[in-house]
């Protein structure tokens, strides 16, 4: 006789487990499947999704890493510290990175055991729906089948790869093999200057690759404000990180130890790349094969997402929902731990809401790049009338004490209401500064409310302020 839970949520990442966190808080019985091991020395599924495995955390860690050994090469000297025959070792770096990794995993088992938590160690995939009761299937070392009164898809993204090109992660690489280099290449090639793309590329360029980077696209960060985007490109290519934009990649031919790609440039000229490595970074997909969906009456979209009400998450097929990559909008983790604490209350009967133009994004190059709300050209293109105000860290005590004085905070306000519309930042910790903007925006707070608040002296929260003054024109520190 198969299991019955309130809750089934299909995928462990951050979408789901939360989910699964959420809905067992809220009294639920609730059941979590997950099936990718994501290379498990002992072939275990893990929990924390793509993210946590081979995503968000290990990167970080990486790149962590990587700042640190730019530091102590280039920067401390500026301190008055010498530091002579210093050394990186990449082996011990990639198990740093691993540890991780394995603890905070582990640490997502504990908090399923704590809030009882049923997980399932298989592929999940619809049989039918009868008496009220979604069935579905669980594959692997035990095969079972459960049932459920509600079921919570989360199963990610994988990283697209283009035609053609055979992904092996050791010569030819996605962001998998990207965070397991072995040594680093003396010549390494990036397709696709996005947010993996940048932030891999900068890890394995501080750590001595020569890096370029190929992207299709004419303009360089095309969803990030048009002044952000030029200060980014500026500061990676002055760092050396190269760059070729409007590029139209032709064969990739792998070779005993290189990797040559031929493309077209700009201009329409024929060019050859050759690299001892190539990470391939053009985007993900979702996970949506292998669920058997029409058991069920549930279609996907052509791009293979799965269409949902934009207010619940709820699919055409009631007492299933979705969240996360496998819906529309931004491919960001934490819009999908928000998706899916949304959905639970939504399960419980209560009335959640997430506003998605206060979900903030961040890009962990250095420095780091963050924004919330509109852009300059969204809101050009709305025709809304707006006052932006900038201010630089170059004017900003605390930055320029720690010596990371690049970049600026920018914020535009409505012309008429004052109502902030959008913060754009490129400086050192921007990812932790945005979210003073995401709360603000949250609460519909004037550039007015932000220029009021008294900030810590001296701090870089500071730069916020002064923006918030610069919509105004009455910026005090410049």
């Amino acid at each position: 006789m198969s299991q019955e839970f309130d809750v089934l949520v299909i995928g462990g990442g951050p979408g789901g487990y939360i989910a699964a966190i959420r809905a067992a808080q809220l009294g639920f019985k609730v059941a979590c499947a997950e099936s990718n091991s994501f290379d498990d020395p002992k072939g275990e599924p893990r929990l924390g999704g793509t993210c946590l495995n081979v995503g968000c955390i290990p990167s970080k860690a990486l790149l962590a890493s990587s700042e640190e050994y730019e530091n102590i090469a280039h920067h401390v000297s500026d301190h008055g510290i010498a530091v002579k025959d210093f050394s990186i070792d990449i082996a011990k770096m990639v198990k740093r990175k691993n540890d991780i990794v394995t603890k905070m995993t582990s640490g997502i088992q504990f908090l399923f055991r704590k809030n009882k938590i049923t997980f399932l160690k298989g592929h999940a995939a619809f049989i039918c729906k009868e008496g009220g009761l979604f069935k579905a299937s669980i594959s692997g070392k035990e095969p079972t089948e459960v049932t459920a009164k509600n079921v919570i898809i989360a199963t990610g993204s994988k990283a697209r790869h283009l035609p053609g090109v055979a992904v092996d992660n050791k010569l030819i690489c996605d962001n998998e093999g990207a965070l397991n280099f072995s040594q680093t290449p003396k010549k390494l090639g990036v397709i696709g200057a996005g947010v993996i793309g940048l932030e891999l590329g900068s890890v394995w360029r501080r750590l001595g690759s020569e890096v370029t980077i190929l992207e299709a696209m004419p303009s360089f960060l095309g969803a990030c404000d048009e002044g952000v985007a030029t200060e980014a490109k500026k500061l990676l290519t002055k760092q050396g990180l190269s760059f070729n934009l409007g590029v139209k990649i032709g064969e990739v031919k792998a070779g005993k130890n290189n990797v040559t790609i031929s493309y077209q440039d700009a201009a329409g000229a024929d060019q050859s790349l050759t690299v001892d490595r190539l990470i391939v970074s053009v985007g993900r997909t979702p996970n949506t094969d292998g669920l058997n969906l029409e058991a069920v009456g549930l279609k996907t979209d052509e791009r293979g997402f799965i269409p949902i009400d934009d207010h619940t998450c709820a699919t055409s097929v009631a007492g299933i929902y979705a969240v996360g990559d496998v819906v529309r909008g931004p491919m960001l983790a934490h819009k999908a731990e928000d998706e899916g604490v949304l959905v639970a209350e939504v399960i419980a009967g209560q009335k959640p809401h997430i506003d998605y133009n206060c979900i903030p994004w961040v890009i962990y190059t250095y420095p780091e790049i963050a924004w919330v709300g509109k852009t300059e050209q969204q809101l050009k293109a709305e025709g809304r009338a707006y006052k932006p105000g900038q201010f630089p860290f170059a004017a900003n005590g605390r930055a320029l004490g720690m010596g990371s004085s690049d970049g600026f905070v920018k914020v535009l306000a409505d012309a008429v209401t004052d109502e902030i519309l959008g913060v754009h930042i490129i400086s050192a910790g921007a990812s932790d500064l945005i979210a003073e903007a995401a709360v603000a925006m949250e609460f519909k707070a004037a550039a007015e409310d932000i220029a009021r608040v008294c900030h810590p002296h001296p701090s870089l929260s500071e730069v916020v302020r002064e923006a918030a003054l610069a919509t105004d024109k009455r910026a005090l520190n410049m």
